[in-house]
């Protein structure tokens, strides 16, 4: 029987790891975060009242066994005119919404045509904008926000505080085998799927084995200088000591050419403190798990590899 795993996260971190994990189970749900309000995805979301689209298309495309020229049809964006911007998946997804008159049954739809083994699932239906407070007390309002002023963020918190998650990303938890958290952006990628108390209290009472992917590198004016235990006292302030049992880092040598263009843009490796993070109560794998070709990220293959053996 293959293991039922849930994994949570948005961004490009989320789907990077869907294409790995398809190579051993069917039976994956991706739950993503709907708090993303810039680009093409936060028109579509002001100007048609539905949650952001776009992490939603990048995780239905990772899971999709469909046509590479499909695929490429959904990324492409309009490169002018009123579209300029927009990504053909996205306006997939809003036509399907207003079509349908459900943003989950026109994900569900989605699937079909994309031919999508797993499940994807928004974190919550309801309009959510992310709120961070800096540690100087200043605040800033939504996500894509949020990491420009470049200051030290103290938490973030997600608007309204009661939003409800979809019954069925709740039976997933329940029933999952593993739950991965990232990896992804920290504050704006994954924690806010954990905001909403009731996925946070599931994965708690959940038996399944719990694992949190720490990011390679650190991600200008969200973690300067961010260790591992850094990260992961940030997801737990944010949620609960019981999401975690697992914690994977990098332990990969990242090509000194790459290194020194993260370096200039303010991102560094992320350090991999054991004793600390041990000390907090998880046990710490480190392996190669990074694919350097022109970016510095987590070979989906390779991460994969670490996550079947802890399962």
């Amino acid at each position: 029987m293959y293991p039922k795993i849930v994994c949570l996260g948005g961004g490009t971190g989320l789907p990077n790891l869907l294409r790995g994990l398809k190579l051993y189970t069917n039976r994956l749900t991706a739950i993503v975060t709907v708090a993303d309000d810039g680009g093409s995805s936060g028109i579509l979301r002001n100007e048609l009242k539905i949650p952001p689209p776009g992490d939603i298309r990048n995780c239905l495309l990772a899971l999709a066994y469909t046509e590479p020229f499909m695929e490429k049809l959904f990324q492409y964006r309009f490169k002018s005119g009123t579209f300029k911007g927009h990504s053909f998946g996205n306006l997939f997804l809003a036509a399907m919404t207003e079509m349908l008159g459900n943003f989950e049954l026109a994900i569900k739809e989605s699937s079909k045509v994309l031919a999508v083994k797993g499940t994807v699932l928004p974190s919550t239906l309801d309009d959510v904008i992310l709120e961070a407070i800096y540690e100087d007390g200043e605040k800033a309002c939504g996500e894509s926000h949020i990491p420009n002023s470049r200051k030290r963020i103290s938490k973030v918190m997600l608007k309204p505080t009661n939003a409800k998650p979809l019954d069925e990303a709740l039976e997933a938890i329940q029933t999952a085998d593993a739950i991965i958290l990232g990896p992804g952006s920290l504050y704006t990628s994954l924690i806010p799927n954990l905001l909403i108390k009731d996925i946070t209290l599931a994965i708690s009472k959940s038996k399944a084995k719990k694992i949190y992917v720490v990011n390679v590198m650190t991600q200008p004016g969200e973690t300067d200088g961010y260790s591992g235990s850094d990260h992961v006292k940030a997801v737990i302030n944010h949620s609960s000591s019981d999401v975690i049992d697992f914690v994977i880092i990098n332990s990969g040598q990242i090509p000194d050419h790459l290194l020194s263009r993260y370096l200039l843009d303010g991102s560094t490796p992320v350090k991999c403190d054991r004793e600390k993070i041990e000390a907090m109560g998880y046990k710490v794998v480190t392996a190669s798990v990074i694919n350097p070709t022109d970016v510095v990220r987590h070979s989906p293959k390779l991460l994969a590899e670490v996550i079947m053996e802890l399962i």
